[in-house]
């Protein structure tokens, strides 16, 4: 598959424009300094100004990482996405959310997908972790156990993770996109809990409505070293 500018509508450009100009304002108390950094590194390629263009994007993007953004229809099967991850490939969906949706969608579109995860692919080591996540899906694919905690690990981090610095920040694309949630997080009744893995792979998680739990780290070297030893402990069993 492959983007196809020509049927962008009018609406379209405005929702983006909206989207983009809106939620980089919001963010930029909020999220963690690696996802701005990336984000003006991008800004040639990635702005409010006009819908982006994958080629161009992929362009900046494989030079600086080796990652490149796969479009695909929607969601897709699990054991297809880690595979696409452990190639540095990221999924991305073409369509936009309509000017009605603006605050809020259960289904990830484009601006999620690009403004919110694509942007840290820029970061090495990120992509790395994210990379190791899909390989290890491959390794593992027939373990339905294995896929729901990877599942599981991916929803708690890339997409709802939480960073903490000298105050807590936003790293998970799942709120970076997302007007309402970014906002939310920092209201009291939130809970946020220490990052741990253990805790994740065993909880469960909705993607129908704004998330009520978020696991915070202390650095994301943290995480690296919890995918590590994740993995250890799956290949030692295996050899069991």
């Amino acid at each position: 598959m492959k983007q196809q500018f020509e049927n962008y509508t009018q609406e379209d450009f405005k929702v983006w424009e909206t989207l983009f100009e809106r939620q980089v304002e919001n963010l930029q108390d909020k999220s963690c300094q690696e996802y701005l950094e990336c984000l003006r590194e991008l800004n040639p390629v990635l702005n409010s100004a006009n819908i982006p263009r994958f080629e161009e994007l992929n362009n900046v993007l494989f030079k600086k990482t080796g990652w490149t953004i796969e479009v695909v229809p929607g969601l897709i099967p699990v054991g297809d996405f880690f595979e696409l991850l452990s190639q540095k490939k990221f999924c991305s969906s073409t369509w936009l959310r309509s000017m009605a949706q603006l605050d809020y969608l259960e289904e990830p579109d484009m601006f999620h997908d690009i403004f919110g995860h694509i942007p840290l692919f820029m970061n090495k080591e990120y992509g790395d972790f994210a990379q190791q996540m899909g390989r290890i899906g491959v390794q593992f694919k027939n373990s339905e156990d294995v896929l729901l905690e990877l599942q599981r690990l991916y929803w708690f981090t890339i997409e709802f993770g939480l960073l903490k610095t000298t105050e807590t920040k936003i790293y998970g694309a799942g709120i970076i996109s997302s007007f309402s949630e970014t906002n939310i997080v920092y209201e009291s009744e939130t809970e946020i809990l220490p990052f741990n893995l253990d805790e994740i792979i065993n909880a469960d998680f909705r993607n129908d409505t704004i998330q009520t739990k978020y696991f915070l780290l202390e650095s994301f070297d943290q995480l690296y070293e919890a995918l590590n030893k994740y993995e250890e402990r799956l290949m030692s069993l295996a050899c069991l």
